[in-house]
C-alpha cells in the first residue's frame, strides 16, 4: 500500500469474521485480503475496485465492486455465485456498495450514485435492490423525489435473525 495516495480510497468497511479474522476490501489495490488477529494476510482475491466484503455462513465471501458486480467467491477463489448489470437490464446500476445475504438466500444490494454524477440522472437508478440466488429481482427502490431518499451506500435490516455486534450471526 502506499500510505501517500489518497486515503479515502484505501479500503472499506472492515469486517471481523466469525473465526477471528477481518477481512477488509482494498478499494485502491483492487483485492480483498483477509488477515489474522496480528494483520497477517491469510487470503486474497482480486478484483475490480472492491467495496464490500464479509464472510458468508458457508465460508464463502460475498463481494461488491464498483463495476457493479455481486460475486460470491470461495476460499479457493472460484466465483460461485454472481450478480451483475446484464442479469438486470431494466434497471441502471451506478456502483454497488453494501451487500447483504439474507436468511431465506436473497442478497440486498445498495447501489450508490456518486456526488461527481449530475443528479439529473439519478432519477432511474434504482437504490437497493433484493434479488434471488436466481438473480431474479424480488423488489428494487427507486425514490428520488417525495421523498427524494438519495443515493444509498448502505442498508439496515431490521428483520434480520442474528446480533450484529456478534461476527458471523448476521451475513453483512
Amino acid at each position: 500500500m502506499n500510505p501517500e495516495a489518497n486515503p479515502h480510497i484505501q479500503f472499506r468497511r472492515v469486517r471481523e469474521t466469525k473465526d477471528g479474522t477481518f477481512l477488509a476490501a482494498h478499494l485502491r489495490d483492487q483485492k480483498v485480503v483477509e488477515y489474522d488477529a496480528n494483520f497477517k494476510e491469510i487470503w486474497s482475491y482480486a478484483c475490480s475496485y472492491p467495496w464490500w466484503a464479509t464472510r458468508l455462513k458457508n465460508g464463502n465471501t460475498l463481494i461488491s465492486s464498483d463495476d457493479h458486480s455481486v460475486l460470491e467467491v470461495n476460499k479457493q477463489g472460484k466465483i460461485v455465485w454472481q450478480f451483475t448489470q446484464e442479469d438486470a437490464p431494466e434497471y441502471k446500476f451506478i456502483i454497488f456498495q453494501e451487500v447483504n445475504r439474507l436468511a431465506n438466500g436473497n442478497t440486498v444490494i445498495c447501489n450508490w450514485c456518486p456526488h461527481n454524477l449530475d443528479p439529473k440522472y439519478w432519477p432511474g437508478t434504482v437504490q437497493v435492490l433484493e434479488v434471488t440466488p436466481e438473480k431474479k429481482v424480488v423488489w428494487a427502490l427507486s425514490e428520488w423525489k417525495d421523498p427524494d431518499l438519495g443515493p444509498a451506500s448502505s442498508i439496515q435490516l431490521l428483520d434480520e435473525p442474528g446480533t450484529p455486534e456478534i461476527p458471523g450471526e448476521q451475513q453483512r
